[in-house]
């Protein structure tokens, strides 16, 4: 690539609707190397997506304008350029049923609007499955054009190496691996005839005039009803009640009923054969991201898993013999290493993180709980706004201070570490059961990069982390 990532993204910007570019601001990273930015102009507004996976960028494109010339609600597409890696999609807003969910929730209640959200969802969900299979180029699909036995096999290995070995659980190998198979044959003699959007979860949800708005589906193949279903019933931190789940699904099987050639007691009765290859799937993804790569803020859906897997221990009978599996989930509820996260049932972590910026020029800030302070941070070493004139009587909070420092390579691989080392030094806190972790962020006037910095942990911490946070800038308050 030629061009930067930036100058690229402008250059689509003006071929697409020829507008002065007012804000280009990188989005927060996903689990996924693709890169995104929102781009404002004068009247106009786009997301840019920068993705060096050809393949996926071709999927992504194509089921777009497969959906979107359905009716579906998915973004519209408005210029590409995979040749540069890069495309213009539609901005479909900030608000995820995700981030929606627990606006709305006090504790553990799931109130009446969020049930009929969800239903709504749910109802959406099957115009994706069935009449938006229908001329569907699945040869576009990727990696794999369906659910078949090498998607399961990957899944289930994915669970076996990642967390049950990870995590000390014993099994017997040959014995586990034959049960995989009995599972396997009995998922292969579903109906599989659909789209499976693969990764349908509350974070690939958006809201937009309080109407659900769908992403992330270029994973997508042909495959199960059930699937999908389980993905958002079981949906980890979202933590839906079982009586509310139950009731959500009996509300896709009715809705199922404007399908004649859905089979509604077949999908009931290899539903939870779904829910399980479900769950070992996304627990192959918090042992790899947590265990093995030390990220460990996806840890932090550990406790939901198991919940789910003692739930489903305890209320459903699978339809098939899979002695093995089942005993490896019985030993998931009672095995030393997982002790820190049974039992947590969602609540509130006790661990309250203190984040504050300050000026160098008057001092470190004191630390109220009396443990002699934690994290400093030196943002001195980041690109200062403070220089220019246009930013010297702004401060980080300001939309045009933050935009700028966005931009900053700098400032990304700054904030990149310091997420890092506190995501780490939380997991450690909370398993010895500390009370207080105090971060600082200091600049020279304490006004422009502390602050940027302290806003942007705060954001990070309440997107992947379950503790409680203060924030303080001491200059500027």
């Amino acid at each position: 690539m030629s061009q930067t990532k930036l100058e690229l993204l402008r250059s689509l910007f003006d071929r697409w609707c020829g507008e002065e570019i007012t804000s280009i601001n990188k989005m927060p990273a996903s689990g996924s190397p693709r890169e995104y930015y929102r781009i404002a102009g004068t009247n106009s507004q786009a997301i840019g997506v920068i993705n060096t996976d050809r393949e996926e960028n071709h999927a992504f494109i194509e089921f777009s304008r497969h959906f979107h010339s359905k009716g579906l609600s998915v973004p519209g597409i408005y210029l590409v350029d995979l040749d540069n890696d890069a495309y213009l999609q539609e901005d479909l807003g900030e608000t995820a049923l995700f981030d929606y969910l627990f606006q709305v929730r006090d504790g553990a209640s799931f109130p009446d609007e969020l049930i009929g959200l969800y239903k709504k969802v749910l109802t959406e969900l099957q115009k994706f499955q069935i009449p938006g299979s229908k001329g569907l180029n699945f040869s576009a699909c990727y990696p794999r054009a369906s659910f078949d036995r090498q998607s399961m096999q990957w899944d289930l290995s994915y669970f076996k190496y990642y967390f049950l070995k990870l995590a000390n659980i014993p099994f017997n190998e040959q014995k586990l691996e034959d049960d995989y198979n009995t599972l396997i044959e009995y998922l292969l003699a579903q109906d599989t005839g659909y789209f499976l959007y693969r990764d349908f979860q509350s974070r690939n949800i958006m809201l937009r005039d309080n109407k659900p708005c769908f992403i992330d589906y270029q994973g997508g193949r042909r495959g199960a009803l059930q699937y999908d279903v389980a993905s958002l019933l079981y949906d980890s931190k979202a933590d839906i009640p079982p009586e509310v789940r139950e009731e959500l699904l009996e509300h896709y099987i009715s809705e199922l009923g404007q399908y004649p050639e859905v089979k509604q007691e077949a999908f009931r009765e290899s539903y939870y054969a779904y829910v399980l290859i479900r769950i070992m799937q996304a627990m192959g993804a918090y042992g790899f991201r947590g265990f093995y790569e030390k990220k460990t803020h996806f840890l932090q859906s550990i406790p939901y898993a198991l919940n789910h897997i003692n739930w489903i221990l305890e209320n459903v009978t699978i339809p098939i013999e899979i002695p093995t599996l089942l005993n490896v989930f019985e030993k998931l509820l009672t095995a030393p290493r997982l002790e820190r996260f049974r039992d947590k049932e969602g609540r509130k972590s006790t661990l309250t993180v203190s984040i504050n910026s300050f000026s160098y020029k008057h001092g470190l800030p004191d630390d109220p709980n009396g443990h002699g302070g934690g994290y400093v941070f030196d943002c001195r070493v980041i690109t200062n706004p403070g220089k220019q004139e246009q930013y010297k009587s702004l401060s980080g909070k300001d939309d045009a201070v933050r935009d700028y420092l966005d931009q900053q390579p700098d400032a990304s691989e700054f904030l990149s570490s310091v997420n890092a080392l506190v995501d780490m030094s939380i997991d450690k806190y909370e398993d010895r059961s500390y009370m207080h972790l105090m971060v600082s962020f200091g600049c020279t006037g304490g006004q422009h990069r502390s602050v940027y910095c302290a806003e942007r942990l705060v954001e990070h911490l309440r997107e992947s982390q379950n503790v409680q946070i203060t924030l303080w800038h001491r200059e500027l308050d």
